[in-house]
């Protein structure tokens, strides 16, 4: 009994001591991630390339880990070359990137001894689910004007983390039916709820700050009506990233992708969702024409 006792308090203690490391960590996180959307333009865009390296680093290790083998190379040129190519020319050229690291991915694959279609496939996974968006991301860092800038990266972070947020408070109090318990076992339908509904409230504040500070620059902010939209859509687009990703670790037999954060686990762990709201975001610029 006393045994029993025991181990309850120690467990407690440990998830105590283990939720004030995340916290810390987030705390830390989110002060860099401030800090980076302040700054913007080149700085921005290398500290992104170097998250995006690592988040690619541990995709394709993961998928080795499988027992696959993936062709890694032309998705790292792709990303070193889509970088100035995207600040010097546009968005324009991030299809082009893609496609050229889709064909020689494909070659690379087809010419081997023993071609295998799920290597080929599973090659450009990475570079669809991380570099792509790590690409979209960084076609916003030199958006102008600047309040316009800094408004739109503060959307794309800020949404799929808080939903994030709002999905774990509101999960633990009010728990319920499952939403996918084969792929993410934690996860319920009452959460990602709140998740969506996190993230409607954060961009609707998103915007109001924006107005209230961006001064001469108030016209060329989105519409009210477009920040309803994205955070709707931003809430469910990094639930599904969260999931996919969870997918992904569940395939190659991991419960995190590194151990890069401690008590947060890899870098993809951390972007899973803002992966995702990336390419969202960068949807709504092509589409609105900014």
């Amino acid at each position: 009994m006393l045994s029993s006792d025991f181990k309850e308090v120690q467990g407690k203690h440990e998830g105590e001591r283990t939720m004030r490391q995340k916290t810390i960590v987030g705390l830390i996180m989110a002060a860099g991630a401030a800090l980076m959307i302040a700054v913007g333009g080149w700085v921005m865009a290398l500290i992104v390339l170097v998250l995006i390296c690592f988040g690619v680093q541990e995709e394709f290790h993961a998928l080795a880990q499988a027992g696959h083998r993936p062709v890694a190379w032309p998705t790292w040129v792709g990303m070193i070359v889509s970088i100035p190519l995207t600040l010097l020319i546009g968005t324009k050229m991030i299809l082009p990137v893609i496609m050229a690291i889709c064909l020689m991915t494909m070659i690379c694959v087809i010419f081997r001894s023993e071609p295998k279609l799920d290597d080929a496939v599973l090659s450009m996974l990475p570079m669809l689910t991380v570099a792509l968006p790590g690409m979209s991301a960084i076609s916003f860092t030199h958006i102008a004007p600047k309040a316009l800038q800094v408004t739109l990266i503060t959307l794309m972070i800020g949404i799929p983390c808080m939903a994030d947020a709002f999905a774990m408070w509101v999960g633990k109090a009010v728990k319920g039916p499952k939403l996918c318990p084969t792929v993410s076992p934690n996860k319920t339908i009452s959460g990602a709820i709140g998740g969506v509904v996190g993230a409607l409230l954060t961009s609707i504040l998103i915007g109001v700050v924006a107005y209230l500070v961006a001064g001469d620059a108030r016209p060329l902010l989105p519409a009210w009506y477009v920040y309803l939209i994205l955070g709707i859509l931003g809430g469910v687009v990094g639930e599904m990233g969260d999931l996919f990703f969870s997918l992904v670790k569940r395939h190659c037999g991991m419960k995190d992708f590194s151990n890069l954060f401690p008590g947060h686990g890899g870098m993809l762990d951390r972007l899973d969702s803002v992966l995702f709201m990336a390419v969202l975001m960068l949807c709504y610029r092509l589409m609105s024409g900014i």
